[in-house]
């Protein structure tokens, strides 16, 4: 019952999801599955986080919101809305790497990730493996990826990486993703999973999760 009481505290303190703060309604459609993979190519340099999100609403709000539409973009248009965000240093190899990217998803899965997650044919290691591939992500993008797409994608539940089961388990949770699901609906996985990565990567917030316990 503890633990429940601590999980409902984390979903309730620090729960919102990346793709939610970037304004991404993310569901199983074209659309939004880029719109969350544009978000993971941001995230996958060493820049804050509120920077790579406030990225992604810049270039969501210049209109590049599927692949068809961030290939037809400019360099110089993708620059630019980068540079609204204050996405400095990876400016310009990231507007390269989104412009490459949006033609890989084109062209291999004609601008439909779900494409993707049948190539995987419900094997989660398999769809990190087919992310990898697209420019700029890495382990750190895909695992991204993962943990927020296991609300629409129910074969990669439970996802919850490294830094969140390590904060679990300084919070008296479950360490194991299997024991981590056992506490909140389904639904709330990616919640959850975003809520312990922020309990790991603010400083404090452990402590006061714990204070309100």
């Amino acid at each position: 019952m503890a633990r429940r009481v601590t999980a409902k505290a984390l979903l309730e303190e620090y729960g919102t999801t990346h793709a939610e703060e970037a304004g991404i309604r993310l569901r199983d459609t074209p659309a939004p599955l880029y719109q969350l993979l544009t978000l993971c190519v941001l995230f996958s340099v060493r820049i804050k986080a509120d920077i790579a999100v406030a990225a992604a609403r810049e270039l969501f709000a210049a209109g590049m919101r599927t692949p068809r539409a961030m290939a037809a973009s400019s360099w110089q248009a993708r620059v630019d809305a980068l540079g609204r965000a204050h996405y400095r240093r990876y400016d310009e190899s990231t507007a390269t790497a989104l412009g490459a990217g949006a033609e890989l998803v084109l062209d291999r899965y004609r601008g439909d990730l779900r494409r993707l997650r049948e190539e995987a044919d419900g094997d989660p290691d398999r769809v990190a493996e087919l992310l990898r591939e697209v420019p700029r992500i890495g382990p750190v993008g895909a695992g991204i990826f993962c943990r927020e797409a296991q609300g629409v994608w129910p074969e990669l539940r439970p996802a919850f990486d490294s830094r969140a089961r390590h904060a679990a388990g300084e919070l008296g949770l479950p360490k194991t993703p299997e024991g981590l699901a056992r506490l909140v609906a389904a639904d709330d996985l990616p919640k959850l999973a975003a809520a312990l990565v922020r309990v790991e990567l603010s400083g404090g917030a452990a402590d006061a999760l714990r204070a309100t316990g």
